[in-house]
């Protein structure tokens, strides 16, 4: 399951956020730093209305949709990682998650604190991400000695991951992130079991009050030029609207979002970005006991498409008969589809599109 870590400074609204993301979430989200003391997680459906069209079409007794875990981690303080706060136990959290999401407060308001006495955006970044690149060089620097010594050896694999470690603490000197290091994808490989903190993917989430949030404002600009620089993800949110949506009945939240200038919800652009960010996609299965979403990284081949339903029918694979999404629809059934021609048999080559429906066919 994709795994989605919330960070941010405390009071930047992080908790709201995902008190809003996650319904039945049980973190408090109080005006105080640390609100929230240990890592709170919460499994969300991925909203698809596909989904619901396929049930239809196949008569499916229930709907099964991915789901991203969202982790709301403690807030994060100069000196984290070295223990100040809460420290580097929720840094640590943060080495699980595929992906970061940065919660950055881009609203005034006199009656919510700010840690730092003042509302800067690039100010607040600047402090996250130094805390997060401290603790990865400690962890590189800890790797180097071990890795310069197997290197002399000869040994390929050590020189390979000590050229890796090389050019990511020269980034990371330079105040910049180990993203930012220019690797190629054998060096990536490398380091990935190292877990970087500043390697993750991350999406800047601008937190704005509830009139900024169709048009933005100067807060997020700064945000978004900090985003274009580091080749990271913008979602503009606003988590007190995010809580507000909570206490509204389904045909209720559009309207109100419509009313706001906006088309959809914190929840909906936050995963958009996480897969685009992230190179995912969606393929479904349809049947009479379920209609399934499955999310699998772009660029997949059929038979490791097949593998994430069962590792088993990827070993067996034999083909897959597939149609698109929106061929689907127009063809009105699988039945229909299969009548008119649409429906094609593809092999073990064949590159796994946005939005295709497929049977496999194995031999398990």
């Amino acid at each position: 399951m994709l795994r989605a870590g919330i960070v941010g400074l405390p009071n930047v609204g992080k908790s709201t956020l995902f008190n809003a993301l996650v319904a039945n979430a049980k973190a408090e989200a109080a005006n105080f730093p640390f609100c929230t003391i240990e890592p709170n997680v919460g499994s969300v459906a991925v909203p698809d209305e596909r989904l619901e069209v396929l049930a239809k079409l196949g008569n499916s007794q229930q709907i099964v949709p991915a789901r991203v875990e969202f982790v709301d981690i403690a807030g994060l303080v100069k000196g984290a990682s070295k223990g100040e706060g809460l420290g580097n136990q929720f840094l640590g959290n943060i080495r699980n998650c595929n992906a970061i999401v940065h919660v950055v407060r881009c609203f005034d308001s006199d009656d919510i604190i700010h840690v730092e006495a003042s509302v800067d955006p690039a100010r607040d970044i600047q402090i996250i991400n130094l805390e997060l690149a401290l603790a990865d060089l400690a962890q590189i620097d800890k790797r180097l000695d071990r890795t310069r010594k197997a290197a002399r050896t000869g040994a390929p694999e050590a020189k390979l991951e000590l050229e890796a470690l090389e050019k990511v603490r020269a980034v990371l000197d330079e105040g910049k992130l180990a993203r930012q290091a220019t690797l190629t994808e054998e060096e990536k490989s490398a380091l990935a079991f190292l877990q970087l903190l500043t390697m993750k993917p991350t999406i800047y989430a601008a937190n704005v009050a509830e009139d900024d949030l169709a048009t933005g404002n100067r807060y997020v600009e700064a945000v978004r030029q900090i985003a274009q620089e580091e080749n990271a993800e913008v979602v503009v949110v606003s988590a007190q609207v995010e809580a507000e949506l909570m206490e509204l009945e389904p045909e209720e939240r559009a309207a109100f979002l419509a009313s706001l200038g906006v088309k959809e919800g914190g929840l909906k652009s936050l995963i958009r970005a996480t897969y685009k960010l992230l190179g995912l996609q969606t393929y479904f299965t349809v049947g009479e006991k379920e209609a399934r979403a499955w999310t699998i990284p772009v660029g997949t081949k059929a038979p490791q498409a097949a593998g994430v339903i069962h590792s088993d029918f990827e070993r067996g694979f034999i083909r897959a008969e597939t149609i698109g999404y929106e061929e689907l629809v127009r063809a009105g059934s699988m039945k229909a589809a299969r009548e008119k021609g649409l429906v094609r048999s593809e092999g073990k080559d064949y590159v796994v599109q946005e939005g295709d429906v497929m049977l496999f066919l194995t031999n398990v």
